[in-house]
This record gives C-alpha cells, sequence and structure tokens, in this order.
C-alpha cells in the first residue's frame, strides 16, 4: 500500500497539505523500525489498516490532549469504512448518537449520508468516514479552535493512510480546517480543490439538509461531480 508507519513526531503529522506524491514500493517493508528525518517509525504497517490502527493507537483509549476529554465526552470516535477507500468523508465532530456508539455518522444525520452515498452507486462500507475532531463537544457546540488544532494531526494521518482519489468536506468547520479558509461553506462549494494528493469538494452537512431540504440539490450536483471523478479515475 506504500504505507511505512506513522510518527508520534508533531512535525511529521503537520505535512504540507498538498506534498509531493509519494512512491510506492514493489515490495511492503519488512524492519522493525525505518529512520526518517523526525525519528525512527513507531510501528511498520503492511497495510492500511494495519496503520490506522497504529494512528489509532497513538490516540490512545482515553485522550487528554484538549479540554473535551472533562466535558462529558463518552469515548473516541475514530472513523469507520474501507482503509483502501477512493472516497472518503470528513465531518466536523461527533454528535450524541456517535459519542454513544463510537462510530460516525449514526444519527438522522449519519442516515442521510448513507443515502447520499448510495445514491451515486456506492455502499457506506466502501468509503471511509472521519471527522475533524474525534470528541464529542458539549451541546453538539461547533469545535473551537484549540480542539481543531490538535485533533486535526489524526485525520491529515488518516487521510495520508487512505490515500483516497476524492474527499467530501461536509459542512463549514472540516471545509475551513481542510482548506485553512475562513470563507463559508456556501461560498467554498461548487468547486473542486487539490488537497494532500486527492480531489477535495466541499459540500453541505446533512445535518443542515435535515433543517434546509431545498439545499439537497446542490448537495446533489456537488456528488455528480464527485461521481465524475472517481469514474475518471478508473478508467
Amino acid at each position: 500500500m506504500g504505507v511505512a508507519g506513522v510518527s508520534r513526531d508533531a512535525g511529521w503529522r503537520r505535512r504540507a497539505i498538498d506534498p509531493a506524491p509519494r512512491e510506492t514500493p514493489s515490495t511492503p517493508a519488512v524492519k522493525d523500525t525505518v529512520p526518517t528525518e523526525s525519528g525512527p517509525l513507531v510501528q511498520i504497517a503492511r497495510s492500511s489498516s494495519e496503520a490506522l490502527a497504529a494512528i489509532r493507537a497513538d490516540l490512545g483509549e482515553d485522550c487528554s490532549r484538549c479540554k473535551l476529554h472533562t466535558l462529558g465526552r463518552k469515548q473516541i470516535v475514530f472513523g469507520v469504512g474501507n482503509p483502501g477507500a477512493d472516497l472518503m468523508f470528513v465531518g466536523e465532530a461527533p454528535g450524541a448518537d456517535e459519542d454513544a456508539q463510537g462510530i460516525p455518522f449514526v444519527g438522522r444525520a449519519g442516515q442521510l449520508l448513507t443515502k447520499i452515498i448510495e445514491a451515486i452507486g456506492l455502499a457506506r462500507d466502501q468509503v471511509y468516514i472521519a471527522n475533524v475532531i474525534k470528541c464529542r463537544p458539549p451541546g453538539n457546540r461547533n469545535p473551537e479552535p484549540d480542539e481543531v488544532d490538535t485533533c486535526e494531526p489524526f485525520l491529515f494521518q488518516q487521510i495520508d493512510v487512505i490515500a483516497p482519489k476524492v474527499i467530501v468536506a461536509l459542512g463549514t468547520f472540516a471545509a475551513k480546517a481542510l482548506l485553512r479558509t475562513q470563507d463559508p461553506i456556501s461560498r467554498l462549494r461548487g468547486r473542486i480543490y487539490d488537497f494532500r494528493g486527492a480531489k477535495l469538494i466541499p459540500t453541505f452537512h446533512p445535518a443542515f439538509l435535515l433543517r434546509s431540504p431545498e439545499r439537497k440539490r446542490d448537495v446533489w450536483d456537488d456528488m455528480k461531480k464527485v461521481r465524475a471523478l472517481l469514474q475518471d479515475s478508473g478508467e
């Protein structure tokens, strides 16, 4: 898969948003450690599944890196889906249902997301779904800047391991975090961006669509772009 492992060094996590393409070795790494400029890798991974497991282990079972661990979250919600997915969805944060089950997008918004995925001819287990932050903010409030800054490096690691062809940023906070902008989602959507070797398409969050169903047509337009990109990359 071209995945050698993950590093605990913070600089590794905060690489440039769109790094140079990675070379894919013809055989998986077999050494116990591989030295890098930021130190040895902490675990050798022969597959993207193993690499994601290493990132999850680094995050820990009871992460205390930001204040959310003191504000009522029940568990970490890491991500779910195909570790080799061509399509990845990124939301902002877990809600109450996700916090209870430990799986992203399982509430009403998640059910709508599943329908959106199926509308472009895919099953939910064919894609990968994650959030910018891995713990539920109290009362489902918006993520705060320090929480995003602390947690987003783990998302970037997930993206680099999965290496999707297309990423869909769901909602304002996901789009702002990935694109490093303060523009609202209404201004960002409708365009295609380059991001960490993938094509990134911002669109409205499914929770917003539950409140504003008239915007479903906009999301469908965005998803048609996603479908076209996936079809083109598969030729």
